[in-house]
């Protein structure tokens, strides 16, 4: 189970939600819905010198890419461009894993072309039986031997968090640590329903803990960490999924036209990103992802930028604490951008750090934009019952339970996913 990086609290062990890692920020959230407060959203319809957008045309063209900058300058970053000399190696290729049921890569990506410097491992899962198949990307918590006892896997070398975890000593991978999160990552649901998989640890890009920057790949960009705008862990990491894609486009047994980026907690905030920003990717599962993420920013409930963790976002972001009326932009903004590609987001009725109802109205704010686009956008005017999933072109649930991601949201995604991009099968 996973939760976001803040200091153990009466309301966590009460709620059975656990903290992934420490942090050095308090728990101080707001839990009382009469004291959410008033507040007045961002239109994501209005250009910021006050025209509306009008058109398809107009929101791709100019409404678009401003929000975008609004986001890359307030909160996650600006990320260098793409690796000119990024060279993929297939370390590994068994084609009868995991009994057969699947064909197993291993790939190294060398982000300058080099062996020594800065590289990505990749793990990839592939469905047996299907020419060109989907794939779910996402980071894992604990490395890639973490999501399968496959005792064939490699075992990850970069930093790792090591909170609760007894396979992961000083912050480094052990045998032990072998299909320690198998539950996350359901291969044997996934793989069955024809989709494929592929994955790598936060640690080949940056290592998901403060005062990491110098192990991450931030020096070898040059970029400068004083910068308002310098990017965050969250956009590295989302940067590193469009790597993963990148790779997954040159791979014939990948359909790149269905590729869904995925993420929970920290990492569906990364997903969202990379989705907003890669319209490359087909669709976009963020899972329990609170703020930062599918989470409304002005509504007080739950998590607030004040306690978040510096090292996730923009040096600019955390002068927005406790004054998050005065943000350009909002997270019913952030789901807009992936439009008019289909948006999930989840969450759970115990993750209150997380504002199930705080994620719901977001999506439903985020709804003109995907009606402008043509699509029937979120659909629901009311926050469903627990357990009862939304599938329209904007998804959401509110799972019975606690922070973390289960087989129930598993097999939601998969049914958005076998809904939504039917058509785009080759």
């Amino acid at each position: 189970m996973r939760s976001f990086a803040f200091a153990l609290s009466a309301y966590l062990l009460v709620s059975g939600v656990q903290a992934a890692t420490p942090a050095t920020a308090g728990l101080d959230g707001n839990f009382d819905e009469a004291l959410a407060g008033s507040y007045t959203l961002p239109d994501p319809l209005v250009m910021q010198d006050g025209r509306p957008v009008t058109s398809a045309k107009m929101w791709q063209e100019a409404r678009r890419p401003e929000l975008l900058k609004l986001f890359e300058d307030n909160i996650f970053g600006v990320s260098p461009a793409a690796p000119k000399h990024m060279r993929f190696v297939v370390t590994d290729n068994d084609p009868k894993a995991l009994g057969g049921l699947a064909a197993r890569k291993q790939i190294a990506i060398y982000l300058n072309g080099k062996d020594q410097g800065p590289q990505m491992r990749v793990l990839l899962y592939l469905p047996n039986g299907v020419k060109a198949a989907p794939v779910f990307v996402g980071l894992n918590f604990h490395g890639n031997q973490s999501i399968d006892p496959d005792p064939a896997i490699d075992i990850t070398t970069t930093w790792l968090t090591d909170y609760q975890s007894p396979g992961i000593i000083k912050h480094h991978a052990t045998a032990a640590s072998r299909g320690q999160d198998a539950a996350e990552w359901p291969l044997q649901q996934i793989l069955s329903a024809g989709y494929g998989v592929a994955t790598f640890a936060p640690g080949d890009l940056y290592p998901d803990s403060d005062n990491m920057i110098a192990e991450s790949v931030h020096p070898y960009y040059g970029t400068q960490s004083s910068a308002p705008n310098h990017w965050g862990a969250i956009a590295t990491w989302a940067w590193g999924l469009s790597r993963v894609y990148d790779y997954l486009a040159t791979d014939k047994q990948v359909d790149a036209k269905r590729v869904i980026v995925i993420g929970h907690s920290r990492y569906g905030k990364a997903a969202l990103w990379a989705g907003a920003s890669d319209p490359r990717f087909a669709m976009v599962a963020s899972n329990d992802s609170g703020e930062g993420g599918a989470k409304l920013y002005r509504r007080n409930f739950g998590e607030s930028i004040r306690v978040m963790n510096t090292y996730w976002f923009a040096p600019r972001f955390k002068s927005f604490a406790s004054r998050e009326q005065d943000l350009p932009v909002d997270a019913h903004e952030l789901i807009a951008l992936v439009a008019p590609r289909p948006v999930y987001v989840a969450t759970a009725t115990e993750d209150l750090w997380g504002d199930p109802k705080g994620v719901f109205l977001a999506a439903r704010a985020a709804d003109p934009v995907y009606r402008l686009l043509g699509t029937d956008g979120l659909g629901v005017t009311d926050m469903p019952p627990p357990d009862t999933p939304v599938q329209t072109t904007i998804g959401f649930h509110n799972r019975t339970g606690v922070h973390e991601i289960t087989a129930y949201d598993w097999s939601q995604y998969i049914r958005f996913a076998d809904t939504h991009l039917r058509t785009l099968a080759k």
